[in-house]
């Protein structure tokens, strides 16, 4: 797998995300707000509903709306829990991330590696009508690679060509061996578009999707809602129950939880503050293990980042466990590496406890490195509060002074991926379809969130081995937690990981049968009761 970042692309393009940054409330207000909210009807409000067993029922989700509706395009990578309403992939992921059926019901590697055979399921159409076959997505694929402005080209840089030998039936091939392939078609690299509307109005995919989801855009307000309609004719569409499900973008914790109570919303997503708010009441609180993790990224082409002495000292001057309990109210879990422990494949449990927290240690480190006295560094963060200003504190009993520098959150992408400008930035991981891709965006000398912009040989070499490793291969596990290792341990190491964080999605009631997979949201088999 290459490189993600081309110098032609201009924002995160994948499944990056950094953690959103929701309103804290202090104890007093999470009981005030939890009194207010359990004096009115605890039920959790009307829904906008009717129909026997939820089979007609709205479900409205409250959630970040896209960059883009047009995969390729698409400069978040956040962007795929919404994008995957309106496309499917040639693949899907199970619950545990690995690869399976999705718009191909199969595909079969050469004996060399190099070459991957799909076939499509049957009579499979487009929103518009059209049919999506073979030809459909080598145009998909050749655009996604080709286009100029494509945030998906460098996923598909070794891809030579795409061949059709039926409606159903094409062979992706590739300029080198890559096994990681169908876990990064499972994603918006494989999200499939009409054809029709690419021709017709390429642009217009920004606001007007034209795929084959599960359900179909028919309102799209930026920065307040977009509503859909269920798909009749989408290929697993007798597991689909909604009638219509609404998107809302709302960013206040107290909005959130009003807006659930009112029934505008009867599926949140919410910070660990508003928790004990929510249950009291009445709502129903889902704690969905996820591939979220925040972490620090380094620069460690700047000094003092360039010394590893220093980065050690930052990594031992941190108290995670403080910043789980302060800033997520005790939701989520201290973390050395990028991937969470219920991601067993990719989890490493020799570095579960790398760093303890040990003031004295980094203060040692900070001796040795040549700073006795302590030392200066930048902190670049999109917000000035909340686990910032408690990291600042933290270095600071180290003798690590930390000057916050607060850029806009618009802007944060271009100086902090584009420009690799800060020297230290706060910043967190959504999660990928392939656990590699994950890597590369993180330690490989164009991801996106390297901003030192070079890579370790020995990281380069354990890399390119993972490629080479069939998923199902009995050493694929151990490969993986050795890569994940040597990136995590390199004395040039990118990143000081902190938490993670679970997806808290706050229900009403009247809402089941919501699944809940690692990366991205889904909602087959959910109802919502009239």
């Amino acid at each position: 797998m290459p490189s993600l970042l081309m110098p032609n692309e201009g924002k995160d393009h994948i499944m990056i995300r950094r953690p959103r940054h929701k309103r804290v409330l202090t104890a007093a207000a999470v009981t005030v707000l939890a009194t207010v909210l359990s004096a009115c009807n605890s039920g959790g409000g009307a829904e906008k509903a009717s129909g026997p067993a939820g089979d007609n029922g709205t479900l409205n989700w409250e959630w970040d709306l896209p960059t883009s509706f047009d995969p390729v395009t698409s400069s978040a990578g956040w962007d795929a829990h919404v994008l995957g309403l309106a496309y499917s992939a040639i693949t899907a992921l199970d619950k545990n991330g690995n690869a399976v059926g999705g718009l191909a019901k199969s595909w079969k590697y050469a004996p060399d590696g190099k070459s991957i055979a799909f076939t499509l399921q049957p009579n499979l159409k487009f929103s518009d009508g059209t049919a999506l076959d073979a030809d459909a997505v080598k145009t998909n694929i050749l655009r996604g690679r080709d286009t100029p402005d494509s945030r998906i080209a460098s996923q598909l840089a070794e891809v030579t060509d795409v061949t059709v030998t039926s409606p159903t039936e094409f062979t992706i091939k590739l300029s080198k061996v890559d096994y990681q392939v169908p876990n990064l078609l499972a994603g918006k690299t494989g999200m499939i578009v009409s054809p029709t509307a690419i021709k017709a109005n390429a642009a217009g995919l920004a606001t007007k999707p034209v795929g084959d989801g599960p359900f179909t855009l028919t309102n799209y307000v930026p920065g307040s809602h977009a509503d859909f309609v269920r798909n009749p004719n989408w290929f697993d569409a007798s597991d689909i129950h909604l009638a219509k499900l609404s998107v809302k973008a709302i960013t206040d914790q107290q909005q959130i939880l009003a807006a659930l109570q009112s029934g505008d919303v009867n599926v949140a997503y919410i910070a660990g503050s508003s928790v004990s708010a929510a249950k009291a009441a009445g709502f129903t609180i889902n704690e969905v293990p996820s591939q979220v993790v925040t972490t620090l990224d380094v620069n460690t082409s700047k000094a003092p980042f360039s010394n590893p002495l220093v980065v050690q000292a930052i990594n031992y001057a941190i108290d995670r466990q403080a910043l789980v309990d302060t800033q997520q109210f005790g939701h989520g879990s201290p973390s050395f590496q990028p991937f969470p422990k219920n991601y067993t494949v990719g989890y490493d449990p020799s570095l579960a406890n790398l760093y303890p927290h040990d003031v004295n240690k980094a203060k040692q480190l900070l001796a040795q490195a040549g700073y006795p006295n302590g030392l200066t560094i930048p902190l670049t963060t999109s917000i000035a509060t909340g686990a910032v200003e408690q990291l600042q504190s933290q270095l600071k009993e180290a003798g690590i002074t930390a000057k916050i520098n607060v850029i806009p959150a618009a802007q944060f992408t271009n100086i902090v991926y584009i420009q690799k400008q800060p020297g230290l930035a706060l910043d967190g991981t959504a999660g990928r379809e392939s656990p590699l891709q994950m890597l590369e965006v993180l330690y490989d000398s164009k991801g996106l969130m390297n901003l030192s912009a070079k890579i370790p040989s020995n990281v380069q070499t354990v890399f390119d081995k993972l490629r080479t490793v069939p998923l199902d291969s009995p050493d694929y596990a151990s490969t993986l937690q050795a890569t994940v290792k040597a990136a995590v341990t390199s004395p040039g190491s990118q990143h000081i990981w902190l938490y993670t964080t679970p997806r808290i999605l706050a229900t009403s009631p009247k809402v089941t049968g919501l699944p809940f997979t690692l990366i991205t949201q889904r909602f087959e088999g959910v109802r919502v009761a009239s």
